[in-house]
C-alpha cells in the first residue's frame, strides 16, 4: 500500500540521471558512485496542531521552519496515529502502529501483542539500521517507548535508547515532564543526579544545547561520519510552558478569540493551497462547539485567562521554531546544511485535554478512574500571570485546540482529521530534485524507509538472530522527485475502540467502540469522500451503504493483520495489568540525598491507597530542611524542619495546605506520616513524633492518575517545588543539623476506586506445559 507505481519511479530515476558530475549532490543510485553520505535530523513535535506552523497558516513567528519549508517538501496529506508513543513506534521501525506493539501510550500493559508498549525484539529501529550502515546515532528529548514499569533504575533497559540503537541519549523517557523543572532527566543509561535546577533553566534550551553538543563532540573526533539526529520535542505537550520574554512577545495577540483566528488561519491555508479552494470549516455542529463557549459571551476576566493560555501556547511553538534555528546555524557553520535531510512533523493532532475552561491545575484531570466524586477539582484557580511559569501547570483550552487543528474537526485520541492530520516538512539544499507542495497521502511509518532509501543504508534484516519483520511502510522518495507520483492508497487507523479506515479518496470512521455483541465491523460508521470534503463535513453513509460495510471489512481484515484486536469496547482493557508489577507496591527504605525514586515506582507506594511514612531521625537544635518530598507544583506533599518544627505541606493540584507541629527537642525522633483514605477519593494526613500526633491536614482530595509526578526524593525537594514558598526561602532546602537514620515507605490496602485488573503472568504458559 505504498503507492509507488512504475511511472513514478521513472520520475524519480529520470531526475537523478540527471546529476552525474563528482560535484553533484550525493544520491543512492546505481548508475553512479556514492558520495557522502546525508546527515539526518528528525524533529518530532509532540502534540502539535495541522494549522500551528507559519507554512501551514499560523500566525506564530516560526522564521526558521519557514526557511525550511521553503527550500523543501510541504506535506498537505500527512497522518500519523491518535496518540504520542503509537506515532512514535511507527516512526522508528516502519511498522503500524499496533505491530510496532503501540495501540496505545506507554501507560498500560494489559498484555497484548498490540498493546505491548514494547517495540518488538524482531523489529530494528531506524536508529539500528543507520547505524549498521555508518552513521553515528544521537536523541535527544521524549523516549515514550518503555513500559512504565521497566522506567525505575533497577528495570531492565533492554527497551531504552542506547539499546534500541543510539549511540548517545538525553531527555525524559516519561511521556512529558516540566519544562522549567523537569521531574526526572535520563542521560545514557543513567538518571542526572541534579539536586537542583538553576534560575532561567528551560529544558527546550537545555535540549538544543545537548542536541549541538553531541554533533560537535563527533565532528572533533571525525569530520567525515555522516550523522542521525532523532530530536523529540517535550514542548508543547502540557503542561504548556514558555519562558516569560517569549510569552511577552505574544501578548494581546489573542484577545480577537479562538473563532476569529480559526477564520484567519483557514484563510490563509486556502491562499497558499495547504488546503483546497472548495474545503469548508467545519461549522459548530459537527465541530465540537458544544465544547467550546462562544468568546463573544465570554467576560473580561474569562477572555484574559483564556488569551493568557494561547500566548504561553504560540510562545511554545515560537521556542520550538528557536531550536529549529540553533541547529541549522551550526550546520551552516560547519558547512554542512546542505547535506542534512531535516524532517519535522507532529506526532498527532492538537489536544482537548486542558477542557472548555483550560486548566491550571493539568494533572487533576486524569482522575479517570469512573465515578468520580461530585465537584472533583479540575482547575485550581490562580494568578493568570504564572500561566506558563514554573509555578503552574496548564493547558490551554478545547477553543484554542480547534484553531490548532484549523480546518479539522475533533482532536488528538480520535480518529477524526483532527486527530490523526499533521503537519510534515522535509528539507534537503543538496537533493536532485526541487521542493515544493506534496498532496499525496503520506503516513507515519513511511518516514523510516523513506529515509534509509534516501541514506543509501539497507534496513537491517534481523535483529538479535530473529528475522527482522518487514516494514508497513515505504519510501516516498519518489513524491519527492515527482508531485505527480502516487502516494499510499491506504490505512488502517484505531485508538481506545475509534476505527477508521482511509482508502483512496474516500475514508469511513466510526467514533466509539463497538460493542461485543455488534462485532469489530459493528457500531456507527461514518463517510466522507475527502477529495470533495477534506474536513470530513458531510456524511455520506446512508447514500453509500454498500462501501461503507465494505470498507469496515477491509477495516476489520487489516486490524487482524495488524494485532488491533482486542477493542477496548467496555473501558476494561487499559485496567488490566500484570502481576510482576506488585513487588515494586512493597515496603520500601530510601537513601536520602539520592535523585529521587522514579514517578512509576514512587506512584505503586502511595496513588490509589493508604499509606505511611516511617521516619527515624535524630535533630540538633539547628535541625532545618526536607526529610522527604513527593511531587511538584501540580500536586505533591512534604515534611521538612523548619524554625525547629514539623511542617507537613500538601499540594492539592495547586491547592496549599500546611500544618506545624511543636518544637521538637534535640535527640532521636520516631515520626510516622499516615496518609489515610476516606470516602470520596479523599485523604486525611497527620504527623507523628514519637507517638504523639503535632500536624494534621484534613479532608483533601487525593492526588492520583499522574500525581504526584515528580518522584519521591529524601533530604530534599528535587526539581519542581511542592512548595514554592519554601522554595524561594530555601531552594531544595536540604536537611542538615541532624541525621536522617531511616525513611520507610509502607503501602497500605489499594483504594476500592482502584479498577486495576492483575492478570497472573505465566499461568497460561505453564498449564500448557503441564
Amino acid at each position: 500500500m505504498t503507492g509507488r507505481t512504475a511511472r513514478g519511479y521513472e520520475a524519480f530515476e529520470g531526475r537523478v540521471a540527471e546529476f552525474t558530475s563528482d560535484s553533484a549532490p550525493w544520491w543512492p543510485s546505481p548508475r553512479r558512485a556514492r558520495k557522502k553520505a546525508p546527515n539526518i535530523i528528525v524533529m518530532l513535535i509532540d502534540d502539535l496542531g495541522f494549522s500551528d506552523l507559519g507554512p501551514f497558516g499560523s500566525e506564530i513567528e516560526t522564521p526558521h521552519i519557514d526557511v525550511l519549508a521553503d527550500d523543501g517538501w510541504v506535506f498537505t496529506n500527512y497522518r500519523t496515529a491518535p496518540m504520542c508513543s503509537p506515532a512514535r513506534a511507527a516512526l522508528l521501525t516502519g511498522l503500524n502502529p499496533h505491530r510496532a506493539g503501540f495501540g496505545f501510550v506507554a501507560h498500560i500493559d494489559p498484555g497484548y501483542p498490540g498493546f505491548s508498549c514494547e517495540l518488538p525484539a524482531d523489529a530494528p529501529t531506524l536508529a539500528e539500521s543507520l547505524r549498521a550502515g555508518g552513521y553515528a546515532t544521537f536523541m535527544v528529548g521524549k523516549w515514550h517507548l518503555t513500559l512504565e514499569s521497566r522506567l525505575h533504575d533497577g528495570a531492565d533497559r533492554a527497551s531504552w535508547p542506547l539499546q534500541r540503537g543510539f549511540d548517545r541519549y538525553f531527555g525524559s523517557m516519561d511521556g512529558f515532564t516540566s519544562l522549567h523543572h523537569p521531574h526526572r532527566l535520563v542521560q545514557d543509561n543513567s538518571v542526572v543526579g541534579i539536586r537542583d535546577f538553576p534560575d532561567g533553566f528551560f529544558l527546550t534550551d537545555e535540549l538544543t544545547d545537548r542536541a549541538i553538543g553531541m554533533i560537535d563532540d563527533l565532528r572533533v573526533n571525525d569530520q567525515e561520519k555522516p550523522f542521525f539526529l532523532y530530536y523529540a520535542h517535550t514542548s508543547v505537550h502540557g503542561p504548556i510552558q514558555a519562558k516569560d520574554a517569549d510569552i511577552e512577545k505574544y501578548r494581546g495577540r489573542y484577545e480577537a478569540g479562538w473563532s476569529a483566528l480559526r477564520e484567519q488561519r483557514f484563510a490563509r491555508q486556502r491562499e497558499r493551497g495547504i488546503v483546497p479552494s472548495h474545503a469548508r470549516l467545519p461549522e459548530d455542529a459537527i465541530a465540537d462547539g458544544d465544547r467550546i463557549p462562544s468568546w463573544d459571551a465570554l467576560g473580561e476576566d474569562e477572555r484574559r485567562l483564556f488569551a493568557r493560555h494561547m500566548e504561553v501556547y504560540a510562545a511554545a511553538v515560537d521556542e520550538i521554531d528557536q531550536s529549529v534555528g540553533r541547529l541549522l546555524e551550526r550546520l551552516e557553520r560547519s558547512g554542512e546544511r546542505d547535506n542534512t535531510i531535516v524532517i519535522l512533523a507532529s506526532d498527532n493532532g492538537g489536544t482537548a485535554e486542558g477542557g472548555p475552561s483550560g486548566t491550571r491545575s493539568y494533572f487533576a484531570q486524569f482522575g479517570t478512574h469512573g465515578g468520580m466524586p461530585e465537584g472533583w477539582v479540575t482547575d485550581v484557580p490562580r494568578d493568570v500571570e504564572e500561566i506558563g511559569g514554573p509555578r503552574l501547570f496548564g493547558q490551554y483550552p478545547t477553543g484554542w485546540a480547534r484553531v490548532s487543528n484549523t480546518p479539522f474537526r475533533s482532536f488528538k485520541s480520535t480518529t477524526y482529521e483532527g486527530g490523526v492530520h499533521a503537519p510534515l516538512i522535509i528539507s534537503w539544499p543538496d537533493a536532485p530534485m526541487e521542493g515544493g507542495l506534496r498532496d499525496q497521502f503520506v503516513f507515519v511509518s513511511d518516514l523510516a524507509p523513506t529515509l534509509l532509501d534516501l541514506a543509501g543504508v539497507t534496513p537491517l534484516s534481523e535483529r538479535g538472530g530473529r528475522a527482522a519483520q518487514d516494514m508497513d511502510g515505504g519510501s516516498i522518495a519518489d513524491v519527492l522527485a515527482d508531485p505527480d507520483a502516487d502516494g499510499r492508497e491506504a490505512q488502517y487507523f484505531e485508538c481506545v475502540g475509534r476505527r477508521a479506515l482511509v482508502e483512496g479518496e474516500w475514508k469511513a470512521l466510526s467514533a466509539t467502540a463497538p460493542t461485543k455483541a455488534e462485532g469489530a465491523e459493528g457500531g456507527e460508521w461514518e463517510l466522507y469522500h475527502l477529495s470533495t470534503d477534506p474536513t470530513e463535513t458531510v456524511d455520506l453513509s446512508a447514500e453509500h451503504p454498500e462501501r461503507v460495510a465494505r470498507m469496515a471489512e477491509r477495516w476489520h481484515a487489516e486490524a487482524w493483520r495488524n494485532t488491533v484486536f482486542p477493542l477496548d469496547d467496555d473501558g476494561s482493557l487499559f485496567r488490566l495489568r500484570p502481576d510482576t508489577e506488585e513487588p515494586l507496591s512493597a515496603p520500601m527504605t530510601l537513601v536520602p540525598f539520592r535523585p529521587p525514586l522514579e514517578r512509576f515506582r514512587s506512584a505503586k507506594l502511595t496513588v490509589l491507597r493508604s499509606f505511611t511514612i516511617e521516619i527515624e531521625i535524630e535533630t540538633r537544635a539547628e535541625a532545618a530542611g526536607v526529610i522527604v518530598a513527593h511531587g511538584d507544583q501540580g500536586g505533591g506533599y512534604l515534611l521538612a524542619v523548619d524554625d525547629g518544627r514539623p511542617l507537613l505541606v500538601y499540594n492539592a493540584y495547586g491547592a496549599m495546605h500546611r500544618s506545624r507541629g511543636d518544637r521538637l527537642g534535640e535527640g532521636a525522633h520516631r515520626v510516622l506520616v499516615r496518609v489515610d483514605e476516606r470516602p470520596h477519593l479523599r485523604w486525611r494526613l497527620g504527623v507523628d513524633v514519637d507517638g504523639v500526633e503535632v500536624a494534621v491536614v484534613e479532608d483533601v482530595p487525593m492526588l492520583l492518575g499522574m500525581a504526584p509526578f515528580t518522584g519521591i526524593s529524601v533530604g530534599y525537594d528535587y526539581g519542581g517545588p511542592v512548595d514554592w514558598e519554601l522554595h524561594e526561602a530555601h531552594r531544595t532546602y536540604p536537611f542538615g543539623g541532624g541525621e536522617l537514620r531511616s525513611v520507610r515507605y509502607v503501602p497500605g490496602q489499594r483504594s476500592s476506586y482502584d479498577g486495576t485488573v492483575l492478570r497472573a503472568v505465566g499461568e497460561a504458559v505453564q498449564a500448557i506445559a503441564d
